[in-house]
């Protein structure tokens, strides 16, 4: 198998340096200077602005540029802030942790609802609770993070006064204090994403399992007097999460958009956030790394997606 993860890992690559290129490329000719401010500035003398600019290269051509880029990439050089004065690898570095704490729970707690309500609905097809699943599943997908996650702080925050609507990344507590606010204040974030993600998740597993549990195997372990839990559960769940493990990998992208509008809404600190901030003040270097960023963690998801069909369905070989 390390065979086959280091093949794909090399057939990422070509696709990781498209995407930087064509990154690359739309930023550079996008209206925008990230030394507008410096140039207005009349504290800083003209001959200052255009040894910085010729420093980090904005008048040379846009493939020349590129290839600096590329080069100091590979070299662990991401680049430098010009609004936040840092080096852009430490200020990503600062805020990833956060935004994959919120996507890692947000994507658990869809899997949590999710498998069991779309197995148990399959199971019960037409039923009550099949209907009641469906209904909330559709409204679920229907609403926007953004409407649901003002919703949450209205009726959380303002209302009831449950949860704070605003992350703090400075908390003053310690100890099990600490974690409890770090849990409290991750729940609203949290439910928007995870809900979101578990109403389309509960319909596609419905689907997957109502195909499965039709099939002859499946039928002919009932035949031999194999109780239903255990035929669910052995043999038409595990290959019915083949298809499910496709959709979490394709809908990466989506929960990486849907994370940036809601770390606007919570005022999460995370690399979300970082991106829109960056966008308005024309901080090319920060917004070109983001989202190279971004597509890495996108490659890395299908990749694990691979690995877990395999695991899955042992038919699946690793060549």
């Amino acid at each position: 198998m390390s065979q086959y993860v280091l093949r794909r890992l090399l057939i990422a690559v070509p696709s990781l340096l498209g995407i930087s290129l064509v990154l690359y490329i739309v930023l550079a000719l996008a209206p925008g200077d990230p030394f507008s401010e410096l140039a207005t500035n009349p504290n800083v003398p003209p001959e200052v602005a255009a040894a910085l600019r010729a420093k980090f290269g904005l008048d040379d051509p846009i493939y020349l540029r590129y290839l600096h880029w590329l080069a100091a990439m590979v070299q662990g050089d991401w680049g430098f802030s010009f609004v936040s004065r840092m080096n852009v690898d430490t200020l990503i570095l600062q805020r990833l942790p956060t935004t994959l704490y919120v996507i890692g729970s947000a994507q658990i707690l869809a899997l949590l609802i999710a498998i069991p309500v779309g197995v148990y609905a399959a199971t019960r097809p037409y039923s009550i609770f099949d209907q009641i699943a469906n209904t909330f599943a559709f409204i679920g997908f229907s609403l926007p993070t953004f409407f649901t996650g003002l919703l949450f702080i209205l009726v959380f925050s303002i209302t009831l006064d449950w949860l704070p609507f605003v992350y703090s990344s400075d908390i003053k507590a310690t100890g099990i204090r600490w974690l409890f606010e770090q849990i409290r204040q991750a729940i609203m974030p949290v439910m928007v994403l995870g809900l979101f993600q578990a109403a389309s998740m509960t319909r596609f597993v419905r689907s997957a399992m109502l195909d499965v549990i039709r099939l002859d195997y499946v039928t002919t372990a009932r035949a031999k007097g194999l109780g239903q839990p255990r035929v669910i559960v052995k043999h038409a769940m595990r290959n019915a999460m083949i298809p499910v493990v496709t959709l979490v990998a394709l809908q990466m992208p989506a929960v990486f958009g849907g994370a940036i509008v809601t770390e606007q809404i919570f005022r999460i600190p995370g690399i979300g956030s970082l991106l829109i901030s960056s966008i308005l003040s024309n901080d090319t270097p920060v917004v070109m790394a983001v989202t190279f960023v971004f597509a890495c963690l996108v490659v890395l998801f299908n990749l694990i997606a691979d690995i877990l069909y395999g695991w899955l369905d042992p038919r699946i070989s690793f060549r």
